[in-house]
């Protein structure tokens, strides 16, 4: 059933490589946990413990507010096809806006997505496996194309003006910072 590893295997980095669709998990000590799903090609396994992912503009940016307060994460992927898992990667997180030195480095290991926000790079402390055989299968049909579109057609003047809308400050309350880190 469940295993524990000290980092990412190769078969692991395969199953993450392999995925359409992944969970992020974040709270701080006294916020909501938020657990948020992503996909889009935006995930990259650099290491043995370190993954980066690029997290584009949307409704919220819970995840950003949880890191800048609290580092720890949790990344998890499920097989909705082949043989059943589940993957957790436990570990702490650090947030690179674009003003960062490390953003054009890690930035151009995506293919570039319309309202690329910021990235997330996770230092892996724990792997763990578990079963995943109550997940039911699904059948990957496509990419969702709605969320480019609409970043496209924002432009990135529209984008920025939509974070100083939408993006300033948690559900909890807490301080994003995107305007000043972003600038």
């Amino acid at each position: 059933m469940g295993q524990r590893y000290s980092e990412i295997s190769d078969k692991l980095k395969q199953f993450i490589e392999d995925q359409k669709i992944f969970f992020v998990g974040t709270a701080t000590a006294d916020s909501r946990v938020n657990i948020s799903p992503k996909g889009m090609d935006s995930l990259r396994v650099l290491g043995k413990n370190r993954v980066v992912w690029l997290n584009v503009t949307g409704s919220g940016n819970e995840t950003s507010a949880h890191i800048q307060e609290n580092p720890r994460m949790t990344i998890m992927f499920s097989a909705f096809e082949g043989n059943p898992m589940i993957l957790r990667l436990y570990g702490n997180a650090n947030v690179i806006h674009k003003n960062n030195p490390e953003w054009n480095e890690l930035f151009s290991l995506f293919n570039p997505i319309p309202g690329a926000r910021q990235l997330f790079n996770l230092t892996v402390d724990l792997v763990q496996t578990s079963c995943g055989m109550a997940v039911p299968f699904f059948d990957y049909v496509e990419e969702r194309e709605q969320l480019k579109n609409w970043a496209s057609k924002k432009g990135d003047a529209g984008i920025k003006e939509y974070w100083l809308a939408k993006n300033q400050i948690s559900l909890d309350g807490k301080p994003i910072h995107i305007k000043d880190k972003n600038a």
